[in-house]
């Protein structure tokens, strides 16, 4: 089978159930904006494999990247093809909201934003984060004209902030300094 079909050579794709859409569509731009954060996501991991304090957080990321394909799976269905994708599972959002609170715990509170940098992962973790708000953001104009899974939206909102916090943890694993912002 070759990968190209040339089916798209006109602007056209097919979402899951064989509706033909536009690659302009909401849905085309929410799923790819997914795709674009679950490369970044695993760029950052294979970054962070071979330190094995990090191996805990390497998992996580996995397990991300599978619930990232998940989302892309949902927001890329069109009316028929909405059975053929489950929808995600609210526990997932709970997994999340332990890591974040967990990651939270051990870090010093701060009341300023931080500025991205100091080292390549760190870095990678702030790609991460805006990506992943740009992904929300399309998935909630895809929801507006035809509706998303409420979970997946609520999982995006979370995963940012999951991605800002491993930032600040990096930040202090590598120890460097965490910069803030002080206009």
């Amino acid at each position: 089978m070759k990968v190209y079909t040339k089916t798209g050579d006109k602007g056209m794709t097919s979402l899951i159930g064989g509706e033909r859409v536009f690659k302009t569509d909401e849905r085309v731009e929410a799923y790819g904006t997914v795709d674009e954060l679950a490369a970044f996501t695993a760029l950052l991991a294979d970054n962070m494999r071979g330190d094995a304090a990090l191996a805990s957080s390497v998992g996580d990321l996995n397990r991300i990247l599978s619930r990232l394909m998940t989302v892309e799976a949902l927001l890329a269905t069109g009316e028929s093809g909405r059975s053929k994708v489950a929808p995600l599972d609210p526990a997932v959002v709970t997994w999340l909201e332990g890591r974040i609170d967990a990651m939270q715990e051990v870090l010093k509170p701060i009341d300023k934003f931080t500025i991205p940098g100091g080292n390549a992962v760190v870095s990678m973790c702030h790609v991460c984060r805006t990506v992943c708000r740009r992904a929300e953001r399309a998935a909630l104009r895809a929801d507006a004209r035809y509706g998303v899974d409420s979970t997946a939206l609520v999982w995006l909102n979370r995963l940012s902030d999951y991605f800002y916090l491993l930032g600040r943890t990096l930040t202090a694993h590598y120890a460097v300094d965490e910069v803030l912002w002080i206009p």
